[in-house]
């Protein structure tokens, strides 16, 4: 039986895919807030809030945990000293995504911002 895949491929290969949503966490995580389409930055959502969870409980497992996902040892440094423990007492819920008006300049695509709460 074909069964759904859960999440979007972006038309992209799973590398590319991959690549595609660490840029866009190392990005948020180093710049807090960061405009890209609406579908990718529903997609970034879960998988920046699993990290901001391992940041939370700031342990050497997951500090390995998060550097493997991530890829960048400056954007791990930030995520466990600045905005890990600016949510400590937050159960989930990290980020937020605020659509915007305008649409995209060649193919009128939905864009919004990906912010942290």
């Amino acid at each position: 039986m074909a069964f759904t895949k859960k999440g979007q491929t972006f038309h992209r290969e799973t590398n590319q895919r991959r690549a595609l949503i660490r840029s866009l966490a190392r990005s948020l995580v180093l710049e807090e807030r960061i405009s890209t389409t609406e579908a990718k930055a529903k997609a970034l959502r879960p998988f920046i809030e699993r990290l901001v969870t391992y940041a939370k409980t700031n342990t050497l497992a997951s500090r390995r945990l998060t550097q493997t996902r991530l890829g960048d040892k400056e954007a791990v440094k930030k995520l466990f000293d600045t905005i890990g423990p600016r949510y400590t007492e937050r159960k989930g819920g990290y980020t937020r995504v605020i659509k915007r008006t305008e649409r995209g300049f060649n193919d009128a695509r939905k864009l919004a911002y990906i912010a942290f709460v």
